[in-house]
């Protein structure tokens, strides 16, 4: 993700003809960087730093880390020089400087871009720090999901606890609410499945309130509705529920009842992405975990 940052990020002089329209939202672009970032407190974000920090919130090279930028080239976007900003970069920017999807659009807005394309796509890709988190927690099943219960990232032991190549599968089917209505192997190996096939539907609606004009979030509907009469059934229930920290268990072939509890993590905001991790719950539960893990 890191953007590349050479000459031909900077143009010393606009164009003749350029708009001061242009020149504007620049200037306006980053005064709404450097106000969001001091805005921020660094002791909430876990952002370590030494000594006495002259000017509140974050530093620009501390904003520049969490985005995977350079320092010299968040600085000059910041300044409201003439730089390329790509979608992907500047949604790495939104989301270190914890901007809500309101915030993010109107970042976009001031930087001449369009929200939807690229950032919709960054936001189905996980750093590379990210996924060695969920590696280094290893052999316990992890994933990571936004709120609309699209799969970011996962380990092997969770690929190996719902017996599903997840990385094999096309990007719109890489959603747990879809796998867990449609995948033959994932619904075999839940327990007690209609109550969470609820809970999913429950979830899903509870979620979709805020989004509902979102077209990611109409094509995950209108995909759910076309695929699966039990998500019909049960979205017509009208239940309304939260994702919860619980226990969950599964059939796994050759090793038989495994009970987890499922720990939820969020990022901020809340509604943002989500962390989820399967603890083993008793001693056969981890002893499983080490048999799945040699296979």
């Amino acid at each position: 993700m890191t953007e590349l940052v050479s000459l031909l990020d900077l143009n010393s002089a606009d164009h003749p003809q350029e708009r001061s329209s242009s020149q504007d939202n620049r200037k306006e672009l980053g005064l709404y960087l450097r106000r969001r970032r001091e805005s921020l407190d660094p002791v909430r974000l876990g952002v370590l730093h030494s000594g006495r920090r002259r000017t509140p919130g974050l530093r620009r090279e501390e904003v520049a880390m969490l985005a995977e930028v350079s320092t010299t080239w968040y600085t000059w976007l910041e300044q409201g020089r003439k730089v390329n900003a790509s979608s992907i970069t500047l949604a790495a920017i939104a989301k270190a400087l914890q901007c809500s999807d309101v915030e993010t659009t109107h970042l976009f807005a001031l930087a001449g871009l369009s929200k939807e394309a690229d950032y919709q796509r960054e936001c189905q890709k996980l750093s590379h720090t990210n996924q060695m988190i969920l590696d280094q927690l290893n052999p316990m099943p992890a994933v990571v999901q936004n709120a609309r219960f699209d799969i970011l990232g996962f380990n092997q032991a969770f690929n190996r606890l719902m017996g599903v190549d997840l990385a094999a599968l096309p990007d719109d089917q890489r959603n747990s609410l879809y796998l867990a209505f449609t995948n033959d192997e994932w619904q075999r190996r839940m327990d007690d499945k209609e109550t969470v096939l609820s809970c999913l539907a429950g979830a899903f609606r509870t979620a979709m309130v805020k989004h509902v004009n979102e077209k990611n979030w109409q094509e995950r509907l209108n995909m759910m509705q076309v695929s699966s009469s039990d998500f019909n059934r049960l979205w017509d229930q009208y239940e309304i529920l939260e994702i919860e920290n619980h226990t969950k268990k599964f059939h796994i072939p050759r090793i038989g009842l495994m009970t987890f509890n499922q720990v939820n993590l969020w990022s901020a905001p809340k509604d943002g992405e989500r962390l989820v991790i399967y603890v083993p719950d008793d001693h056969a539960t981890k002893q499983g975990l080490a048999c799945l893990a040699e296979h």
